[in-house]
């Protein structure tokens, strides 16, 4: 094997599984971080059963490591509190193999950090640009010295400035119409048994018990971009203070926050899909590649993915700390990021595009077409609904790798399901 490295920007969801997959194959990995240390707080984030599989198969087990506490239904509901419909998780477990696990973003992000060698993670340090020879990379940081690598994983979220750089001509982010606020509550004593979303008109509340026993809290609204609030807390009272129970004592708590941790932010999904989700030695993943809206809540699960598949792809290294250097000549590298956009873009596009539509649904306003809306969703199957998400929630796959330097396979093809792993 050859010592090979990679310079990893952004130590988000998505950059940290890269290096930990890629290290996992035998690359020698930086992280580079902008911010000064890890997140101590955030929002949670749903792990749907492809991003658990795909986990697994790099040997992150998120439940062993943040906790396995799973909802007994999850499912949509009217303001008044009627269902719409719901599911129940043991059923989706059979059926995909693992039910949904929701977690704390840092916990995930920890558990992530850990499975790496403290040397590889530089926080405090931000990437003022690559230099994208035909041979190796340049990286940039805005302190030095530059790194130079066999390959840089664009991880640098939804406003990826390596993203502006490559693509100039790309149109960029779309705002989706609506703005979002989220929040981690401690509730233990409300007991609330069931993963839901509540659908109004042009307004949406998500309860999400967490793993770790708090409840991630979000809501939508349309509204205009750049809207702003004097105060979230009370903003979100005022909206949703008369919805069906647990979202006012819910309410109750986040009312106990500061307000710094309510978090608020417009929704922006990319206008167009790229051309390729790679560039010379540059691979992009995540919401540098595809941002989507969070309706299917699968912006950090395809970020899982990616990762996961751009490692599998990548030739095996030969790691060795504290090395700055890379292979002049590396073809094996030019020929898995082609097969990585090959393996990616047009499935992560397929759920950008679907995640708006569900979107759109969501966020009806006019009373007439939202209850038409409710009528179809009432009147639909459950298991006719579940269906509906077998290619997301079975969609993982590692491609075979094919051509020279590909290396020894460190871990298999994932099936999902029914199918025996």
């Amino acid at each position: 094997m050859t010592n090979r490295h990679a310079v990893v920007v952004g130590a988000g969801i998505g950059g940290l599984t890269a290096a930990v997959a890629l290290h996992r194959r035998g690359w020698h990995v930086t992280v580079c971080e902008r911010a000064p240390e890890p997140p101590a707080t955030g929002a949670g984030i749903g792990l749907a059963p492809n991003a658990l599989h795909a986990l697994d198969a790099i040997g992150i087990d998120v439940a062993r490591a943040v906790g396995s506490a799973v909802p007994a239904t999850m499912g949509v509901r009217r303001p008044d509190g009627r269902w719409l419909t719901r599911v129940g998780t043991a059923h989706m477990a059979t059926r995909y193999g693992v039910a949904p696990l929701a977690v704390p973003r840092p916990a995930l992000t920890a558990t992530l950090a850990a499975a790496l060698p403290p040397a590889a993670l530089r926080y405090g340090t931000e990437v003022a640009g690559v230099d994208d020879a035909e041979g190796p990379a340049t990286v940039r940081t805005a302190a030095g010295p530059d790194l130079l690598c066999d390959l840089v994983v664009a991880a640098d979220g939804i406003h990826s400035p390596l993203r502006r750089a490559y693509f100039p001509t790309h149109p960029g982010l779309h705002y989706i119409g609506e703005t979002a606020w989220r929040a981690l509550v401690d509730a233990p004593d409300l007991r609330i048994p069931a993963m839901s979303e509540t659908w109004g008109r042009g307004e949406r509340f998500g309860v999400t018990p967490l793993a770790d026993g708090r409840y991630y809290l979000y809501a939508t609204a349309v509204v205009p971009p750049g809207t702003r609030f004097a105060d979230p807390r009370t903003e979100l009272r005022q909206r949703f203070g008369t919805w069906h129970e647990p979202i006012p004592a819910l309410l109750d708590r986040v009312a106990r926050l500061d307000p710094a941790d309510v978090l608020r932010n417009d929704l922006y999904d990319l206008a167009a899909p790229l051309p390729r989700l790679h560039h010379g030695r540059i691979a992009w993943l995540g919401d540098a590649a595809h941002a989507m809206a969070p309706n299917l809540g699968q912006g950090g699960c395809q970020a899982v993915e990616d990762a996961v598949v751009l490692a599998h792809l990548l030739p095996a290294g030969e790691g060795g700390y504290g090395r700055n250097a890379a292979d002049p000549a590396d073809p094996a590298v030019a020929d898995a990021l082609a097969a990585y956009t090959a393996a990616r873009r047009d499935r992560t596009d397929a759920v950008r595009l679907r995640a708006r539509r569900v979107g759109r649904l969501g966020a009806v306003r006019n009373p007439v077409v939202a209850a038409v809306r409710d009528l179809a969703v009432r009147a639909a199957p459950a298991r006719l609904a579940l269906r509906g998400m077998d290619d997301l929630f079975n969609g993982f796959r590692l491609p075979s790798r094919q051509g020279p330097g590909s290396g020894t396979p460190r871990y298999g093809v994932v099936r999902a399901g029914k199918e025996k792993r």
